[in-house]
This record gives structure tokens, sequence and C-alpha cells, in this order.
């Protein structure tokens, strides 16, 4: 078998662009644990990986956490080869629960208080969940996470 430097297929992938919170990071490493979900991280990160609020929101459960972590979001690209990329954004067009999933689909969230370039918007199909308040600017990364990671198994009948 030839040598290759992509990555093994994925039926769902997890991708935080440039988190800045370490235990919005653990907890959505937890996430991953329990649903066997690759998590990306994408450079710069907001913390070490050794940090202890980001080691303690994972809890015990780093072992069981398939994370890669990426210099950026090219090499993200290169190395995966995602089937397809989907962003998720208070500015997403789609409403996560009206979108359809596909196995291989890449679900990539943004930075805490940057979100993502304003080039993904031109390039990814874009799914946001409504808030039904306008007070509130923004959901919880971790939360975002928990809410359409679990619908996206659900919905492809992975869960």
């Amino acid at each position: 078998m030839p040598a290759t430097n992509q990555m093994p297929f994925k039926p769902i992938r997890v991708i935080l662009y440039q988190p800045e919170i370490p235990q919005n990071t653990g907890n959505i490493a937890r996430t991953c644990a329990a649903t066997q979900t690759p998590l990306h991280l994408i450079e710069p990160l907001g913390f070490r990986l050794k940090d202890k609020y980001l080691k303690r929101a994972g809890l015990d459960y780093w072992d069981y956490v398939e994370l890669f972590v990426h210099r950026d979001f090219d090499e993200f690209l290169s190395k995966v080869s995602p089937k397809r990329c989907l962003i998720l954004s208070k500015r997403g067009k789609f409403n996560y629960y009206e979108f359809t999933y596909e196995i291989g689909d890449c679900l990539i969230f943004g930075s805490e208080t940057k979100g993502l370039p304003d080039s993904f918007f031109e390039e990814y199909q874009s799914i946001k969940i409504p808030m039904l308040s306008p007070n509130v600017r923004s959901l919880n990364l971790s939360t975002s996470v928990g809410i359409v990671l679990y619908h996206v198994l659900m919905s492809l009948k992975l869960v």
C-alpha cells in the first residue's frame, strides 16, 4: 500500500478555528470522546494544550479523544482533504435543523471572540443555531458544538 499524508476517512469531524478558552475546548473534547468524533484544532490557540483548565474540563477522557492540531487552515485542508466543510456561525444562512448533512462533513466553529474569517462565508455553506432573543449576542461555543454535533449524528443515524 503506498504511503499517504492523508488522514483516514471519518463520518463527521469537529474543527475549532483558533479557539481561545480552554474550558470550552475541554468540554468539546469530552463531547467528541463520547461520540467518537475527531477533534481538529486550528492554531493559533488561546491556550497551551497542557493548560490545567483544558485538562480539567476534559476530565479523564483525553485518552479517548482523537485530537489533531494544525498550524493553519490550509494544513488542515491538505491533511484531511474534507469531502465538505460547513461553517457554523450566528451569521449562518441555514438553520442547523433544516440542513441536510452528509457522511464526511466537517463542522467548523469559529473562535469565541472573532468567529470565522469573512472569506469562509464566500467559500463554504453556513449554518446557524437560531436565537429567539435579540439581546443574546451568541451561544457558548461548547454548547453550540453539542447541539449541532448530536443533531448531525442523529440525522445520519450514527447514534
